[in-house]
């Protein structure tokens, strides 16, 4: 069978290479240096998974900027391009969907098209009224960047947005090129596929929210968060995972899935998901005043990658940390080994560790990493577990 992929970040490779375990894969992408780094075995992004399966020879997987050669003879085409947030429109722009979704329907031949990068709620439903077919499905990934593959591997579940026989082909087909078992599949409408993604991610960060806020509230009076934080997590109702304040909800996902799906509660009455929006940057300006307070002179930016093992730092709530300090005249100084310092549009960069540490009189880390460890007397983290 053959499976052509378009995009080349963390949900089209880790497709990819999930797949190419067991079928002819063909992934498409309009950067060169990502083709050629696919086709040389190298991973174009960091996700310690996919570099390893990579050496795999058995993947039958190759890379192309040529269009024609990538949709000729598939059988699915699946669809991973970008959909960045448009504050303009209040809505993802799904541009580059909507452009893979024309070509493939100018094949002779129509292959089962499955986006997989998220969408406005509705969207796949209008795309098949446009195209008059309902070869067109969503399926929603869950995915964390650094570890894709592994959670394509061992994912939490298979949602496809197609309740048809067709649908439960496309489940068995992900199950079998997955390494867990039993994996609970649910075949839904596409539009409560799509509705599904958006809501799990403002879930997340939601929960996030509130335990960034739990925090502030105790480093504004003096309280110990983590014994407040252990307490309320006895309640078996609530639990003890994804509990660890940072700076904000960041990364790829959750801050433009929260802001789409609140566009869409237009003329539906709600407060929560207005407040889990209002949520991040209100968190951001309480660690920065938390830190301005102190008057401190230079204040180092320890990474501003979101997680370990990401190589991502968009959206990154250390980002909007850092803006605040900058505007309120600080000195600024970041270490950040995947940025080029003469990069100057965050500011002044560093790749040397030690003057990083002698220059800052204040080191902040939104995690705890275990090069800190002999300056914890000047570090700001709200890290308590050190995970996450």
């Amino acid at each position: 069978m053959k499976i052509t992929v378009v995009g080349m970040g963390y949900v089209g490779l880790s497709n990819a290479v999930l797949l190419a375990r067991h079928h002819d894969v063909v992934v498409l992408d309009i950067a060169p240096e990502k083709v050629a780094s696919l086709n040389a075995r190298r991973s174009p992004l960091h996700d310690i998974d996919i570099e390893a399966a990579l050496a795999d020879k058995a993947l039958q997987l190759r890379a192309t900027l040529d269009a024609g050669e990538a949709f000729a003879g598939a059988d699915y085409v699946i669809v991973a391009t970008s959909t960045n947030f448009d504050v303009a429109t209040n809505k993802f722009n799904t541009s580059s969907v909507e452009a893979v979704i024309e070509r493939v329907m100018e094949q002779g031949t129509q292959p089962i098209t499955i986006i997989r990068s998220t969408v406005p709620i509705g969207f796949t439903q209008d795309m098949r009224a446009q195209y008059a077919t309902d070869t067109i499905l969503f399926m929603p990934e869950f995915l964390r960047e650094g570890r894709a593959l592994h959670d394509n591997l061992y994912p939490s579940r298979i949602v496809v947005g197609d309740v048809s026989a067709r649908g439960q082909a496309i489940a068995d087909m992900f199950s079998a090129s997955a390494m867990a078992r039993d994996i609970p599949v649910l075949l839904t409408g596409s539009t409560e596929a799509e509705a599904i993604k958006l809501f799990a991610n403002s879930y997340l960060a939601m929960r996030v929210a509130f335990f960034n806020e739990l925090d502030s509230y105790a480093a504004a009076n003096a309280l110990n968060a983590r014994q407040i934080i252990e307490g309320v997590g006895l309640d078996t109702r609530i639990g003890t995972h994804y509990n660890n304040p940072s700076f904000g909800y960041g990364g790829y996902c959750l801050p433009k899935d929260t802001k789409q799906l609140l566009s869409h509660f237009e003329g539906v009455p709600q407060k929560m998901f207005t407040a889990i929006v209002e949520a991040n940057p209100t968190r951001m300006d309480f660690i920065a005043y938390d830190l301005l307070r102190r008057g401190t002179k230079t204040v180092g930016i320890y990474r501003l990658t979101m997680k370990a093992g990401s190589d991502n730092f968009r959206e990154a709530s250390m980002l909007g940390v850092m803006e605040r300090l900058q505007e309120a005249g600080v000195r600024v100084l970041i270490y950040e080994p995947l940025m080029a310092t003469d990069n100057t549009s965050y500011g002044e960069v560093t790749h040397d560790l030690a003057t990083f540490k002698s220059t800052a009189d204040v080191i902040v880390a939104n995690r705890i990493a275990h090069e800190l460890a002999d300056c914890r007397t000047k570090l700001y983290t709200r890290d308590i577990y050190g995970r996450d």
